[in-house]
């Protein structure tokens, strides 16, 4: 019997989920459309050209919900597993099997992102600027604010999720972990070890768990509503770009209207036959760890083939950038990682 279930309140207490017995293809798509979304919003990680600022109003919405409605998904995966229900004495092979997971990735990417970028900056400009090797390594691992990788980070609030929200569940349920995700929310850590990003963005992986526990009950909802949620989402992202939502009240809002506007979408009329979300979905970790790569690389290209990094090429670099970000991750997993099996799982 479930004893942190049985002891708490009617309302609270769910029954045991159960894991998946096929592939959940809404999961799998909203995966492709999410990582699309990363990859746009990676394209200008400085600021854009002149005359092209309208891109900080488009890059103020993204950034206004894709990496929470990332989490959810994130965490909806690992309610749907039932991982949120491992005892205490499973703990340590949790956490060893996260790590093993997350972990690797997150140092040899960040490394390689850093180390790439002391590399190019003796040819073309990069953004995020690395202050030299030791301060290179310093921002990546500690004062992160700085980072010269700051997509990784992802990672990081991912593996101490992963592993913080068990013991908390088992105490006070899903909606308890929601409850302490918002007051992470509300609090105003410094920018060390990703301490900012874990405390803005856990909410999310939170609710994630929590409608994984209620999904029988929400995702109908999702999709009989689903031109309101839509309404209301993009009312919460004008806002946002023009109006008074900002900051954390910003990305709460955002973050909470995009879940069941972007997952109910994945379930409905001709949406549940699109197959590209489903092939960038089964990439997304490739993706998501060699984008910024991809995209530095095309940018560089475009500019040392004349390009230049102006309003006027703007609408080439655009097109250009996604397309790298997305596809080079992709090539580059099939023709040269599958073939090392460290890289190969890590990718995966």
């Amino acid at each position: 019997m479930n004893t942190a279930a049985a002891t708490l309140p009617a309302f609270v207490a769910t029954a045991p989920a159960r894991p998946p017995r096929e592939r959940r293809l809404d999961l799998d798509r909203a995966k492709g459309v999410a990582i699309l979304i990363v990859v746009f919003g990676h394209i200008v990680a400085g600021a854009p050209p002149r005359g092209a600022e309208w891109w900080d109003l488009l890059r103020t919405a993204i950034y206004a919900f894709h990496m929470p409605f990332f989490l959810y998904l994130s965490g909806t995966v690992f309610g749907l597993l039932g991982t949120q229900r491992t005892p205490l004495a499973g703990m340590p092979a949790l956490a060893a099997k996260r790590a093993a997971r997350l972990l690797p990735p997150f140092f040899l990417f960040g490394l390689l992102i850093l180390f790439g970028k002391l590399a190019a900056e003796q040819f073309v400009h990069v953004d995020n600027q690395p202050d030299g090797l030791l301060g290179g390594l310093r921002d990546l691992l500690f004062t992160t604010a700085r980072s010269p990788a700051t997509s990784v980070w992802y990672l990081w609030v991912l593996f101490v999720c992963s592993i913080a929200a068990p013991p908390v569940w088992r105490r006070i349920g899903a909606p308890g972990l929601v409850v302490v995700g918002l007051l992470l929310l509300a609090l105003d850590p410094p920018s060390i070890l990703y301490a900012d990003r874990l405390a803005r963005h856990a909410v999310f992986f939170a609710i994630g768990i929590w409608a994984a526990e209620r999904e029988a009950l929400l995702l109908p909802l999702f999709t009989r509503y689903l031109a309101l949620w839509w309404l209301a989402f993009m009312a919460a992202l004008l806002a946002t770009v023009f109006g008074p939502l900002s900051g954390d009240l910003s990305l709460l809002g955002c973050g909470l209207l995009s879940i069941p506007a972007l997952h109910g979408l994945m379930r409905v009329g001709p949406v549940t036959r699109w197959q590209w979300p489903l092939v960038l979905g089964s990439a997304s970790m490739v993706i998501y760890l060699f984008n910024t790569i991809a995209i530095g690389v095309a940018k560089a290209a475009l500019i040392l083939a004349g390009i230049g990094w102006t309003a006027s090429a703007f609408w080439i670099h655009i097109p250009v950038l996604t397309a790298a970000g997305v596809l080079l991750p992709i090539l580059g997993k099939r023709l040269v990682l599958r073939r090392i099996p460290v890289l190969d799982r890590m990718t995966s």
